[in-house]
């Protein structure tokens, strides 16, 4: 007679919840050091109570933050969640959608069109950055836009910010045809949750004269202990010409950018 072979019924371990390896908690907690993240939080504490509680541990995660190179910036703020520090640091990235004007003006919202409006076009001189291909410009008269960024939706909660503080660093590029003066300006404002200002990044106007030497220049802040209350940060620029001469020979704007730093620059 054959051997007939049944469909076994589910393993009672894995369904009582109980280890279906038992291993020591430092063993597992080094295996799981060395798979990609995503797989522990999504495979891994899915399969029993004990890859679960590991997965799920704060000592796992501030682990894996020091072998990443994730440092506190002020070792007095220890976050709470280090789970989501630790995702926040990996994730982090520029907050502004179309900052290279690679489609047209989507995700700005035009506040100023004088002149003869803004403009895209490609860029006037080498960037440092070879990606940059593309720049707004202004016209003869005041040209500016914004974006306004809503943190939670990008993934940092009201806790977090509150709580954590974290580093929140702009930058804006910047330049001039050398034929032409320009005037620059910007002003970056963190908001609260009705979006009244909090603190206020405004410069003085950064005026290029005419017969320059056409090099971009950047602009840089970075808010620190700004207290509690952040949920949006505004991003406005733009500019003019200083000639007042009809077309696109005012100021050119690219690679806008704002990041939420949670963890000190390597």
């Amino acid at each position: 007679m054959g051997t007939t072979y049944g469909v076994s019924s589910p393993s009672p371990t894995r369904s009582s919840g109980e280890p279906v390896i038992p291993l020591p908690l430092d063993i597992m907690e080094e295996i799981f050091l060395n798979l990609p993240p995503q797989h522990v939080v999504c495979v891994c504490r899915l399969v029993c109570r004990q890859w679960k509680d590991v997965a799920d541990s704060e000592s796992f995660w501030r682990e894996r933050c020091r072998r990443e190179g994730y440092q506190l910036r002020d070792p007095s703020k220890v976050p709470s969640n280090w789970r989501l520090f630790y995702f926040l640091c990996k994730k982090r990235r520029n907050l502004i959608k179309n900052p290279r004007a690679e489609d047209e003006f989507r995700g700005w919202r035009i506040l100023r069109n004088g002149g003869h409006k803004w403009k895209i076009e490609g860029t006037f001189g080498q960037h440092s950055n070879p990606a940059v291909q593309k720049n707004y410009v202004t016209s003869f008269d005041w040209c500016t836009k914004e974006q306004v960024i809503n943190l939670k939706d990008e993934g940092y909660c009201p806790s977090f910010m509150d709580e954590f503080q974290p580093h929140i660093r702009i930058s804006d590029w910047y330049g001039a045809r050398s034929d032409c003066g320009s005037i620059y300006i910007i002003s970056v404002q963190l908001l609260d949750h009705k979006k009244n200002v909090l603190q206020n990044f405004s410069p003085e106007p950064a005026t290029i004269p005419q017969w320059n030497d056409q090099q971009w220049h950047q602009m840089v802040h970075v808010f620190k202990d700004y207290g509690p209350g952040v949920r949006y940060v505004r991003f406005t620029h733009g500019g003019k010409d200083t000639q007042f001469w009809a077309g696109w020979y005012g100021i050119r704007v690219t690679e806008s950018c704002v990041e939420v730093c949670p963890a000190l620059d390597n």
